[in-house]
């Protein structure tokens, strides 16, 4: 038999409501222990002044009904029987627990009742379950795009010097559109800030928009993966749609590896349905519709090809750790409404590794110390006091002691001499990272990509070379060494013979590592002065390096 579920109208439903906190309201009423807790002493003088007109006890407790100050009770324990022996102590009553379970049961029958009324069935009738339907397209929730108004400009945002001249071109763009059509010139459609996580890609994002003064439209990428088919596509042509009635306007997709991984392999259809709705948006818009988007990654590798040519994400702008005078300007940023007195340049030293999270962080702890501590100014042993604190709970973030700082130095000047003297390309190497874009034309040749494996194994090299042993920090190198070299062995024919051998992949490296030990070992006069401005600046440009080398050569 079918039947009618039945729907209960607005009224009936605040009936219900209504009903239900007057119960609870006469429950607490009833059930609540109102007596006042008094001390020992309290009591006595209670008892000794007359003031009592009624005792009774529960047993865990002694209850008094005073003239003066209601009811009151103390620990049955608390009380000695000398105090009490003149008194009479009565049982207390029940608690109120069988009203409650009475109550709750007339409340149950009547409502059972009602609803069986409502139904209109038989008892013997049986109930059929309602059919629950999945929600479609249509029902799924829908989202409002709103664009906000940044408040961040880059003047509150400490070492960010080259990022920010790579931007201020975007930023002039939006303003003056019509320079730059005039001239027959576009813009980038789509910029890339790559960097590790904390480093302040989204707050550069919203400096951008902020000193352009255009709608800043913000979604992560998270945000476009749904559980209903065909949402997260619905949601990125939202997006878009918004961005173009407020134009000009900055589009920021932060995590846009959640959404943009590189297609094959496991298959999402979700994902990559909405994967082709956003590279189909970014082909959509005209070179003058005046919409720059903006994403943020951790992880460039793993993402979409077709996101990153030309005419989508064509600019790339990497956002690294920062270095010891960007260190020292974020300080500068977080310390100035905190009272100091120390060398920033010192806490800068100090925190080798930390991003700009971290040093907020860093500084927060610092100065939340001092006033534990009733002092008015934040030193330099505050700093050292909470340093441990801040770097055990980064756990991504390199934190360097000074061996371990001598070891990074000396391994890092070894692949920027292996850099500079193969002349890969490259911007800078810092102390914590280095940007050496692995072989990507085709075709690769021979020698080219064995001066890749050379230098991702001249940091290891060097350190043998200078102490014995090297760091743990090969690993991430000596892994794209042993692919480079799978890869010239099983797939390019490179080995000893076009046919692939096991022990080709061991020869061939060994031979590598050799040869570039013996360069290091030749020239250990030029590692050593990287090592010197390595240490100094933590950062050596190509053209310094280039240019050093020339010197000494």
């Amino acid at each position: 038999m079918n039947i009618t579920w039945p729907n209960f109208n607005r009224n009936q439903l605040i009936l219900a409501a209504s009903g239900a906190i007057v119960i609870i309201l006469l429950l607490f009423a009833l059930l609540r222990d109102s007596g006042n807790v008094v001390t020992l002493d309290q009591a006595t003088k209670l008892i000794e002044n007359n003031q009592i007109e009624k005792a009774f006890s529960d047993g865990d407790f002694t209850y008094f009904a005073t003239k003066e100050n209601g009811v009151v009770k103390i620990a049955s324990s608390q009380l000695p029987a000398s105090l009490t022996s003149h008194l009479v102590i009565e049982p207390k009553g029940g608690n109120g627990w069988g009203w409650f379970f009475l109550f709750f049961a007339l409340i149950g029958g009547a409502g059972y009742w009602a609803w069986k009324s409502k139904l209109g069935f038989e008892d013997d009738t049986p109930i059929e379950s309602p059919v629950v339907k999945a929600p479609t397209e249509a029902e799924a929730p829908s989202t409002n795009v709103t664009p906000v108004k940044s408040t961040v400009r880059f003047s509150d945002i400490g070492g960010i010097g080259d990022v920010k001249e790579e931007l201020e071109e975007i930023i002039d763009f939006l303003r003056n559109p019509k320079r730059y059509y005039s001239f027959g010139a576009r813009m980038p459609r789509g910029v890339l800030l790559v960097g590790p996580p904390g480093v302040g890609k989204t707050m550069i994002a919203k400096a951008v928009a902020a000193e352009a003064d255009v709608p800043f439209f913000y979604q992560s990428g998270a945000s476009f993966v749904q559980i209903y088919v065909g949402m997260g596509a619905k949601r990125v042509s939202e997006l878009f749609n918004a961005a173009k009635k407020n134009a000009p306007a900055i589009i920021f997709i932060d995590e846009i590896d959640a959404v943009g991984k590189k297609r094959g392999g496991e298959r999402n259809d979700e994902r990559e349905g909405t994967l082709n709705q956003l590279l189909t948006e970014m082909d959509g818009f005209e070179d003058t519709s005046g919409i720059v988007v903006i994403a943020a990654t951790n992880n460039i590798d793993v993402m979409d090809a077709a996101l990153l040519r030309a005419g989508r994400f064509d600019r790339r702008i990497f956002v690294e750790l920062p270095t010891a005078t960007e260190r020292e300007a974020i300080l500068n940023k977080y310390l100035r409404a905190i009272p100091h007195e120390l060398s920033i340049s010192d806490v800068a030293k100090m925190t080798v590794g930390f991003n700009g999270a971290s040093l907020a962080a860093l500084v927060n702890e610092a100065a939340l110390l001092c006033m534990r501590q009733n002092e008015i100014q934040v030193k330099i042993e505050h700093f050292l006091a909470v340093k441990d604190k801040v770097m055990f709970g980064k756990k991504k973030i390199a934190m360097l002691s000074d061996e371990q700082r001598r070891y990074q130095v000396r391994y890092q000047a070894g692949k920027i001499f292996a850099a500079t003297w193969f002349d890969l390309p490259y911007e800078k190497i810092t102390l914590t990272n280095d940007a050496i874009t692995p072989p990507t034309a085709e075709p690769q040749l021979c020698h080219e990509i064995e001066a890749h494996v050379r230098v991702h194994l001249a940091g290891i090299a060097a350190s043998h070379l200078r102490f014995g042993e090297h760091a743990s920090n090969a690993s991430h190198d000596l892994s794209v060494a042993k692919d480079l070299v799978h890869a010239m062995v099983y797939e390019y024919g490179m080995g000893s013979t076009v046919l692939p051998k096991a022990e080709d992949e061991t020869k061939l490296t060994d031979r590598l590592y050799q040869e570039m030990s013996a360069l290091l070992e030749r020239h250990e006069k030029i590692v050593s002065k990287f090592e010197s401005i390595l240490d100094e600046y933590e950062q050596i440009s190509k053209s310094l390096a280039k240019a050093t080398m020339n010197e000494i050569l």
